[in-house]
């Protein structure tokens, strides 16, 4: 695939705070690309250096082997869609999406054509004389996104679309920004802090934390071979625990030596292991490679959500098979149900549910939202 842009050595600091240290990276023609992360993790900011709303401290973009750093934004040839859609409240659909046309002088028939092309790609047919105030969010966003592309930008950036609408009209339209993504040919660069957004609608995933990227790769790439406990933990959930890796196909931890699918690591070399909550059997105590007792039961309609404490470590548990609180159980895990990584800066900071919570967790994800 061609490469469009390119972003070499970025780094980029405010008031002396580095919020990108040295990043590299490629992004494709007909790419869907989202830049993954936690609030202050650099995504946003690498998103404005694309567009040219920021320079670089060092390092160069590159769009399509040319330098842009000296062109400002309304010269290089991408779009931007932001978190507050900035629509023309005294303008209706129609003129709303024309704008870029009309400041270009191009003929009204022309106009027309287009406009007419972008409302039948945001399914917006026959609202071209609303007014953009009487539009739910999610047609306020489409009405921006075709703003953004009726001008045929090759690259969309789109910095956190989604995250001003419900739950159910954002998972609509996630599915709609991919196929309008797919329709059109265009790159698309996302930026979201929201893990199952990432993994639902990328082709390519950037996770990001402390202005440094931690992984690139495909959603499913990530998911079963996070690099370091930090994307273990950030993409979904993730039990981590130290282990020793004894030789190729061989680990011990929690005291039982098992059997895995990794190799190429030293002879006894610490490692983490990364072992999925849905990827854990109950069985019999008896007949349990680890032991434990429950610590909580959790019931999610689709399944059980169970801790358990093993040794003093609490384990998370996602199974269709109930068991009670204080049940002495035992757990079985296939040797392709153990991840190993190596050790790194953020290993023994996540991986153990001694202190997890639902409501919690939900609280977390609301003040994330507030802070970006």
């Amino acid at each position: 695939m061609r490469k469009i842009i390119e972003l070499k050595d970025i780094s980029k600091a405010f008031d002396g705070e580095t919020v990108l240290d040295h990043i590299n990276l490629d992004i494709y023609d007909n790419e869907f690309i989202t830049l993954l992360g936690p609030s202050g993790c650099g995504k946003t900011t690498t998103l404005r250096i694309i567009a040219g709303f920021e320079q670089p401290d060092t390092g160069s973009v590159l769009f399509l082997g040319d330098d842009i750093g000296a062109l400002p934004p309304h010269k290089r040839n991408v779009n931007t869609v932001f978190q507050r859609y900035a629509l023309f409240p005294h303008l209706n659909v129609f003129e709303n999406i024309a704008f870029p046309l009309r400041e270009k002088r191009v003929p009204r028939e022309e106009i027309d054509e287009k406009v007419q092309e972008m409302l039948q790609l945001v399914a917006l047919s026959g609202f071209e004389k609303r007014s953009v105030t009487s539009l739910s969010g999610g047609q306020q966003q489409r009405v921006a996104i075709a703003r953004a592309l009726i001008s045929r930008p090759q690259v969309l950036l789109l910095d956190e679309p989604l995250a001003a609408l419900d739950l159910k009209l954002r998972k609509d339209m996630q599915q709609e920004l991919k196929k309008i993504q797919k329709a059109t040919g265009i790159t698309f660069v996302f930026v979201t802090h929201d893990q199952e957004e990432a993994l639902s609608m990328s082709d390519t995933v950037v996770v990001m934390s402390e202005g440094k990227i931690q992984q690139i790769g495909t959603p499913i790439d990530i998911y079963n071979e996070p690099e370091n406990a930090f994307v273990a933990d950030f993409i979904g959930e993730s039990n981590i625990v130290s282990g020793i890796m004894l030789q190729d196909n061989k680990v011990r931890f929690s005291g039982h030596v098992f059997d895995c699918v990794d190799s190429g690591f030293a002879k006894n070399e610490p490692v983490d292991v990364v072992i999925r909550p849905e990827d854990v059997d109950i069985v019999k105590e008896e007949k349990g490679m680890l032991k434990g007792v429950v610590n909580s039961v959790t019931f999610l309609g689709v399944h059980y959500e169970i801790i358990v404490d093993i040794g003093g470590f609490k384990w998370m548990i996602q199974t269709t098979d109930f068991v009670d609180v204080d049940e002495h159980i035992g757990l079985y895990l296939e040797p392709d149900a153990i991840h190993i990584m190596k050790k790194s800066k953020y290993s023994g900071m996540f991986g153990d549910y001694s202190s997890f919570s639902n409501e919690f967790d939900e609280l977390s994800d609301v003040s994330s939202e507030v802070e970006e």
